[in-house]
């Protein structure tokens, strides 16, 4: 099976300006999730989508393969579908890794690959249940809701009543071939554009996310608040 992983970074962010470019324990955060990749069990190929020029320089700096994209992309996915059009190569799976997922761990990525070997399912997403309080006020923390066979109901930033489980979402999706032009030629929806989260312009249109349970915590970076969370994380493993 031909599989590509795709980091899409972008560098104007506003809540954290330039944040796949922060340090964190000593190297970039983008280069920090692309090593991460790098020890998956599984052969493939790993690519950063970067519309900046700043970000594609220091992806030299650790011999990663980075194409340059077109800066008005609404989303990371629409970012890595353009790079997908742009190769000469015909892959089996596409798997989009988020840069501000620097805990993102190898054998998360491995596990996806493997359940496609055994599911009929077009898209694959991970999630992990909530264990602060704290996670589960932050809107930054997207929370996803799922059925009996796994298939998610809903992805949301705000909790009104509290219920006994909550599960966060993990940023990485896996597309089987195809898929993911499909989707990128859908309209962005309402609710995509009212909470900013590009999977529900895909279940607004009848796409169905199969969701994959994790053990492996995991911190996505989006407001400095996150980053203290992440750097108090590493200090407390040891890191």
């Amino acid at each position: 099976m031909k599989i590509l992983v795709l980091i899409p970074a972008r560098l104007e962010s506003t809540r954290l300006p330039k944040k796949p470019l922060i340090n964190i324990n000593g190297k970039s955060m983008i280069e920090t999730v692309y090593n991460q990749i790098k020890k998956c069990k599984n052969d493939l190929d790993i690519l950063i989508a970067t519309d900046s020029k700043e970000i594609y320089d220091h992806t030299l700096l650790f011999n990663a393969k980075t194409i340059m994209t077109n800066k008005n992309h609404i989303s990371g996915t629409d970012r890595c579908n353009e790079v997908v059009k742009s190769l000469n190569i015909d892959y089996d799976l596409i798997i989009n890794v988020q840069a501000d997922e620097p805990l993102i761990n190898p054998k998360q990525i491995d596990k996806i690959i493997d359940s496609f070997g055994v599911c009929s399912d077009d898209i694959i997403s991970l999630a992990k249940k909530i264990t602060s309080k704290n996670e589960i006020h932050n809107p930054n923390t997207v929370k996803v809701n799922f059925n009996k066979e796994m298939i998610a109901t809903d992805f949301y930033r705000d909790v009104e009543k509290e219920s006994l489980t909550y599960y966060k979402h993990i940023g990485i999706y896996a597309f089987k071939k195809g898929i993911l032009q499909k989707l990128c030629a859908l309209h962005p929806s309402e609710n995509e554009l009212k909470l900013k989260l590009e999977q529900l312009r895909w279940m607004d249109n009848n796409y169905k996310i199969k969701i994959i349970e994790t053990n492996f915590e995991s911190i996505s970076i989006d407001t400095k608040d996150d980053l203290n969370n992440l750097l108090e994380y590493y200090k407390k493993a040891g890191n």
